[in-house]
């Protein structure tokens, strides 16, 4: 049975969700984690586990990002459990020459906030990485890119948060959302729950839980297929993805003029991941004979091994859009005690820790030790 007060409610069992309760309840909080189906159900358990720094704009989103790096890498002992965190480094590919000089000013600014990346020749990534194609013209490199399993992060993040108090309810979907007085009525298949706090964590079904709460949230769904390959001895030793691939993640037109781009990681298991489309197709999770051969043609063209491998697996996600780029993070104005931790597109896993720890501090001690202006959401 769902309790009839909680010190907070989270809507949403991803990895964001996990991650605030997991930091609630580790300063002492007592959260109710509410989700309609099961935990890592949805955007969570369809995408990579790519914890990439050099994919993140210069500025704010970077900071949060190095953030998150620093956090994962005592999250495992934190939690006590395996997440088959890897600090494998990461390399974004170029392919064409007209894409250096752009990279080259992308790198400088990277370092000018101190990420730590390197411009390689062509011939300078082969080494590193001989899989790759011999027509790829350069990379960028930063080892302080790495990956982790999105599914053991987000059951690592909710077992460990139940084991400190955290109530953790599935199966339950929210139906309505009121305030009364001082405090917030939060009602569900399974009851009513009174709390001071709401935290709207459902990822790309966050405006659904805005219209409840009286507010316009400016997230869209974008679908992103990925395929599976047969499991594979050794063949990359770092996380890609491509130029194209950032440039289509900020801006939606160059995905049609210049094509989606690539992201590739070999997984623990042996099986490589291959994505990804990015695609506005509203609540659409199908995959689509177009969108396999897209990326199967593209990673091919990067490294050419994959002509022979099998593909056994193919799924696709919902990856919560936002215009900016940026998540939206922390109270919104008018409405006392509702907190924004939705919008994270496809960096939901990268910037998880750092989303926890924010949230948390933001509801305990009312600051943060990162400003949220930047992620703010004016209705």
């Amino acid at each position: 049975m769902l309790p009839e007060k909680a010190d907070v409610v989270i809507i949403g069992g991803g990895v964001i969700g996990a991650s605030i309760a997991y930091h609630l309840a580790q300063r002492g909080v007592t959260p109710v984690l509410i989700e309609r189906w099961g935990i890592c159900s949805a955007t969570s358990a369809s995408c990579d586990g790519f914890v990439f720094m050099q994919s993140k704009r210069p500025g704010i989103h970077l900071e949060l990002a190095m953030e998150s790096a620093r956090r994962f890498a005592t999250l495992e002992a934190e939690l006590g459990r395996s997440f088959e965190y890897e600090a494998c480094g990461g390399m974004i590919v170029i392919e064409g020459e007209d894409e250096v000089p752009a990279m080259e000013t992308y790198v400088q600014e990277q370092r000018n906030i101190g990420l730590e990346v390197t411009l390689l020749t062509g011939a300078e990534a082969r080494r590193r990485e001989p899989a790759l194609s011999q027509g790829i013209v350069g990379a960028t490199w930063s080892p302080r890119d790495c990956q982790v399993n999105p599914m053991l992060l987000t059951f690592g993040l909710i077992d460990r948060a139940r084991e400190l108090g955290a109530r953790i309810c599935t199966e339950r979907e929210v139906t309505a959302i009121e305030r009364g007085g001082s405090a917030w009525f939060v009602e569900t298949q399974g009851g009513e729950i009174r709390t001071p706090f709401v935290v709207n964590a459902a990822g790309p079904f966050a405006p659904a839980i805005g219209r409840m709460a009286g507010i316009d949230i400016p997230i869209t769904p974008r679908r992103g297929q990925l395929l599976v390959t047969e499991t594979l001895p050794p063949l990359i030793g770092s996380i890609f993805l491509s130029a194209r691939y950032i440039a289509a993640k900020f801006d939606p037109d160059l995905a049609t003029e210049a094509g989606e781009g690539i992201s590739i990681e070999q997984t623990a298991s042996g099986s490589l991941i291959l994505g990804s489309t990015r695609e506005f197709v509203g609540y659409d999770t199908g995959v689509t004979a177009e969108g396999i051969g897209t990326i199967a043609a593209r990673t091919a063209g990067v490294i050419p091994r994959l002509e022979e491998v099998h593909i056994i697996r193919s799924f696709a996600g919902l990856r919560p859009y936002t215009a900016s780029g940026l998540p939206f993070l922390g109270f919104v104005d008018g409405l006392e005690g509702f907190i924004m931790a939705a919008g994270h597109e496809g960096d939901g896993i990268a910037l998880a820790p750092a989303t926890g720890h924010l949230m948390a501090q933001l509801i305990t001690t009312g600051r943060t030790d990162i400003p949220l202006d930047s992620f703010a959401l004016n209705p």
